[in-house]
């Protein structure tokens, strides 16, 4: 029970901070002797309310442009999701987009200290790629580089990005539900480590406040750069 208090205060530090990348670390942590069917949906159920909860807190920075079109993305990427899990190797898409997220990473750190411009044709691309992955995995850190180009600050990253989590955390319920993977054993762990979770947000939220944007934007390109080389690692050996 350690290790699930210690994943989850970790995990949702992490998310309060930064506003993603909980699912990462969660899974880390927790896959030291723990199987996927028993951590995805402990970690869907905690991650869900988070989502609501920092969506709400940024309110006032969420943009219909951004979040919506997204939204539409994720919901489209289990489409032709369903044929490239049918006919691809799964592990060769995820190691393409691991390399996908660390090189948009690293030109998001080079642009930001060379302040170079924006390459609008770009964007489009990202968005298409990342709906796709978040669609596919439900992995949103494509989908977290893409927001972490069209908005300014921390807030708005936060707000957007979590509204479109929210979309796609209701229809893996809804699967993780028809398939049976929610079960009472699930439900009574994550009300169980709700507490944590709440502690764990709270105090991520609370460290994001006393940091500048700049500060918060770095640690996100920093963690979307670790979230790429784990995906490359996890898909290689």
């Amino acid at each position: 029970m350690l290790l699930w208090i210690l994943a989850t205060f970790t995990a949702f530090f992490v998310k309060g901070l930064c506003g993603f990348a909980n699912t990462l670390v969660f899974t880390s942590v927790m896959s030291f002797g723990t199987g996927n069917a028993s951590i995805s949906p402990v970690e869907l159920l905690l991650g869900y309310p988070t989502n609501l909860i920092l969506a709400w807190k940024n309110r006032k920075q969420l943009n219909r442009r951004i979040w919506l079109p997204l939204s539409a993305l994720v919901l489209a990427g289990s489409i032709p999701g369903a044929l490239l899990l049918k006919h691809t190797d799964s592990r060769l898409i995820k190691t393409v987009f691991g390399i996908a997220v660390i090189l948009i990473a690293l030109e998001m750190l080079l642009r930001n200290h060379l302040r170079l411009k924006e390459c609008r044709l770009l964007l489009p691309v990202i968005g298409v790629l990342s709906g796709l992955l978040c669609g596919l995995y439900g992995i949103g850190a494509l989908l977290a580089a893409y927001v972490g180009r069209v908005t300014e600050t921390g807030s708005g990253f936060k707000a957007n990005l979590s509204a479109v989590f929210i979309v796609e955390n209701t229809i893996r319920l809804f699967v993780y539900a028809a398939l049976g993977l929610i079960t009472p054993a699930s439900l009574m762990r994550a009300a169980s480590l709700a507490p944590v979770m709440l502690l764990g947000l709270l105090a991520g939220m609370k460290s994001a406040g006393l940091l500048s944007d700049r500060i918060v934007r770095t640690i996100v390109i920093l963690l979307l750069i670790v979230s790429g080389a784990v995906l490359i690692v996890q898909n290689i050996a």
